[in-house]
């Protein structure tokens, strides 16, 4: 394979960072990766593992030269990283990120991008419950979307050649304005995990008794929230707290159909709970149609 980027330089080095790296050396699309990360043991790691061809203690020099540059942190983390950042990017460099929240980096990261930069944010749909450097692996965004959210006026080049690397890392890609994605992230992806903390957390505050047996008699139902809910904690506070709008919005909608089918359970109203049960069920149908289940 070609190699698209002479140095990509990872912000980060968790899941998706450390996924990025296995990804790119096994299609060998970078020609060096540096990474900087703000944790020692994760640059311990880094160097453990091979995932870099060289660590950096300092944002400011990590950056410096790289063709790509890749934001790999929580949402809460970039505004305090921008102006470190900028300043040593070189001119005609991308920069992107991989964020659940799209406006928010626009607004923390946009205002610090100097001229000739060409700024595309990014979101690969693609994760598991593990985090840190340990985690990532190359098959991470095969068969999976990641958005691209560039804003107007954004050079179509840059766009093909960053559409480019995750099509050769196995990612289906899409373009989209920032906000939509917000509300289409918030239904998706946001919501569901805030339930998803919502009801394990229920289960903690149960007797002890009753709560050792929701664990020993636990069905795929709640199993399939508990690996949900044991996503990493920082990054999710950070997608409610920056992409509140959106979520409180999606969450209002939640607890008007939940007051409904919680009626429709009181009076014994069947057919309305069936109706909806086949109504969602198609939906189901629908993402293993799309090979997204």
């Amino acid at each position: 394979m070609t190699v698209l980027f002479d140095k990509v330089c990872l912000i980060g080095i968790g899941l998706i960072g450390s996924s990025l790296s296995h990804a790119m050396r096994a299609g060998k699309l970078a020609g060096r990766i540096d990474v900087y990360d703000h944790d020692a043991e994760a640059r311990t790691v880094t160097v453990e593992l091979g995932l870099a061809d060289q660590v950096h203690d300092n944002v400011a020099g990590a950056v410096m030269d790289a063709d790509l540059v890749i934001l790999c942190v929580p949402a809460g983390a970039v505004a305090d990283l921008a102006p470190e950042i900028a300043k040593s990017l070189k001119t005609g460099a991308i920069l992107s990120d991989v964020g659940s929240v799209k406006q928010a980096v626009v607004r923390d990261l946009g205002p610090h991008v100097p001229d000739k930069v060409h700024f595309i944010p990014g979101h690969p749909i693609a994760g598991t419950e593990y985090s840190g450097p340990r985690a990532g692996f190359a098959d991470l965004f095969k068969g999976r979307w990641c958005i691209l959210t560039p804003l107007p006026g954004t050079d179509p080049k840059a766009i093909e050649r960053l559409q480019l690397l995750w099509e050769k890392m196995g990612s289906q890609v899409e373009l989209m304005e920032p906000g939509h994605h917000d509300q289409v992230l918030a239904i998706t992806s946001h919501l569901p995990h805030l339930i998803a903390y919502t009801i394990v957390g229920t289960a903690t505050g149960l007797e002890e008794t009753t709560q050792r047996e929701v664990i020993k008699f636990s069905a795929s139902g709640f199993r399939d929230f508990t690996r949900i809910a044991a996503s990493d904690p920082i990054m999710w506070r950070d997608v409610f707290l920056n992409n509140r709008e959106a979520v409180l919005e999606m969450l209002g909608r939640f607890t008007e159909d939940l007051t409904a089918l919680q009626r429709a359970i009181r009076w014994g109203e069947g057919e309305k709970l069936q109706e909806w049960f086949t109504r969602t069920r198609a939906i189901r149908r629908s993402i293993i149609d799309a090979k997204q289940a």
